[in-house]
């Protein structure tokens, strides 16, 4: 070396100096701020805090927020590596080995490791609970990074229902923690290992949550989530019209095109869920819903096409099948046509020339307005039907236990294929099927174990269509979540998880200028 500076060299080195400065000045990511605000459709209910208690897709709205799971479903990828860094199934279908990702903890500061994982699974008692702690022969945890599942025939679903939105059984919460307050005081207190902390929650009205800064996946934007239970529809536009609240739940018919048309507002259409109606009384001989021609007769009655405009703006996708359209496996049954006259000489034919008494139609409070759209239209052809209305935990709880007997107008969203959705709504001892037809469990049976995707397929595919021949249901639709967007939102998580109905992944989720 001749001891000269050679100009590119001070140029680089000068460019690098500069760059530490700007880096020391501004931090790539910055704090958290602000309070992001939903106005919420439904009761926030303290079940929902703990993913042991998982019956439904709602809950899915808080434990995205507060807790997380080995695997779960994220953009652009349903089964993603979460607390599990990754995971690996034996050649025979029979293990799954699950690596845990270093370093994350729960919000108390308790490290997450495979002894919570297993407790976790253990302790899950929602409507899979039996489906999958039949087919785990053992957990085995050899060491704090490391948990293992085996079962006891190769079950191409497990992973469907392990790391999906089917079950919460995934998602991990702290042993230690909950062995200490029991499971009445984690609702109270709930803590995860999610984006963001429980601050308080007010029965009714309100709950209240913060960023955790040290989430391992990434550093929210917004500082502070507040849910507010508003059921009214009128009330949650008005709140999203004077800006006290960001996302508004759930608008329908006059309200969604006021949101619409209102400069600054935006409505946003997600597609979580499938809507229809359970006939709980027709493996009853007794029953006028015994005769396939009377649920045919009732299917014919429902006028879609005019509930969909009416309803959500004609977003709602009709598919005529109770298994959403976008699962694998899924089926593409014909139309039942919108019938009225036919439907009248059908109920004839089965001996109801004047047609019956149906007894109830029971829904959740907030699909009742669609509810009574569809009474009316039964009652055109001669089913005559009582509307009756019921808070969220009490109708799923009630369906769920068989308790509620009638026409059951059910809706679920979550992740699976047809396979997972049929298990439960569809075959005999399933969490809501009412009862079911020898050839269709023999069906699923033979599919449960079949690793030959193309037989499967073949089954399931059948199973399908002797659904829809028997008439077993009133499908109604791929329900559009109509969703109001305030000004000053530049990402609500609306639509970043497909299906979904809700905003998610929170740590995602920005308010504009930040």
């Amino acid at each position: 070396m001749n001891g000269k500076r050679h100009p590119a060299r001070v140029a680089a080195v000068l460019f690098s100096l500069f760059a530490a400065v700007l880096l020391a000045v501004a931090p790539a990511d910055a704090a958290p701020e602000g309070q992001m605000t939903w106005a919420v459709h439904t009761t926030l209910v303290p079940a929902w805090f703990d993913p042991a208690d998982m019956i439904q897709q709602t809950p899915f709205m808080v434990l995205y927020a507060t807790h997380d799971a080995l695997v779960k479903p994220m953009p652009g990828n349903r089964l993603t590596p979460s607390l599990a860094e990754s995971w690996s199934v034996s050649p025979d279908g029979l293990v799954y080995d699950f690596v845990l990702r270093k370093g994350v903890k729960f919000h108390n500061g308790d490290p997450v490791t495979a002894e919570d994982a297993k407790f976790s699974f253990e302790r899950y008692r929602g409507i899979f609970a039996k489906t999958l702690k039949e087919r785990v022969v053992a957990i085995e945890t050899p060491d704090p990074g490391r948990i293992r599942f085996r079962l006891k025939q190769p079950w191409p679903d497990f992973m469907t229902f392990y790391g999906g939105r089917a079950s919460g059984a995934g998602w991990v919460v702290p042993k230690k923690y909950v062995e200490r307050v029991g499971d009445e005081g984690y609702k109270k207190a709930p803590i995860g290992s999610g984006p963001y902390k429980f601050v308080s929650f007010t029965p009714g009205i309100e709950l209240v949550l913060e960023a955790n800064e040290q989430y391992w996946r990434k550093q929210p934007h917004v500082k502070r989530l507040v849910f507010r239970t508003v059921p009214d529809h009128a009330t949650r536009v008005a709140a999203l019209k004077r800006g006290d609240a960001d996302v508004i739940y759930l608008v329908s018919g006059e309200m969604a095109q006021d949101v619409r048309r209102t400069p600054g507002l935006a409505i946003k259409a997600v597609f979580p869920s499938n809507h229809w109606l359970i006939l709980a009384d027709q493996f009853d001989p007794k029953s006028p819903w015994h005769d396939q021609r009377v649920r045919l007769a009732a299917n014919l009655a429902i006028d879609r096409k005019t509930l969909n405009e009416a309803a959500t703006l004609g977003l709602s996708k009709v598919t005529w099948s109770i298994v959403p359209a976008s699962f694998d496996f899924y089926w593409q049954p014909p139309a039942y046509p919108h019938d009225p006259a036919r439907a009248k000489r059908l109920l004839a034919e089965a001996g109801h020339p004047n047609g019956f008494d149906a007894g109830d139609f029971s829904c959740d409070l907030q699909v009742c307005p669609w509810g009574e759209a569809m009474v009316n239209d039964l009652k055109a052809v001669g089913i005559r039907l009582k509307l009756r209305a019921l808070e969220r935990a009490t109708f799923f709880k009630g369906a769920a236990d068989k308790k509620i007997r009638g026409v059951v107008y059910l809706f679920f969203g979550s992740t699976g294929n047809a396979a997972t959705w049929l298990e439960s709504y569809a075959v005999t001892g399933g969490t809501y099927a009412y009862g079911g037809f020898p050839d269709i469990d023999g069906l699923f049976r033979e599919q449960a174990t079949e690793l030959d995707r193309g037989r499967r397929e073949a089954a399931l595919h059948k199973i399908q269509q002797l659904i829809h021949e028997r008439a077993m249901f009133i499908p109604i639709w791929d329900f559009a979540f109509l969703h109001g967007v305030g000004p000053r939102v530049e990402e609500s998580g609306l639509g970043l998880l497909a299906p979904y109905g809700f905003s998610a992944p929170y740590e995602e989720v920005k308010l504009k200028g930040r």
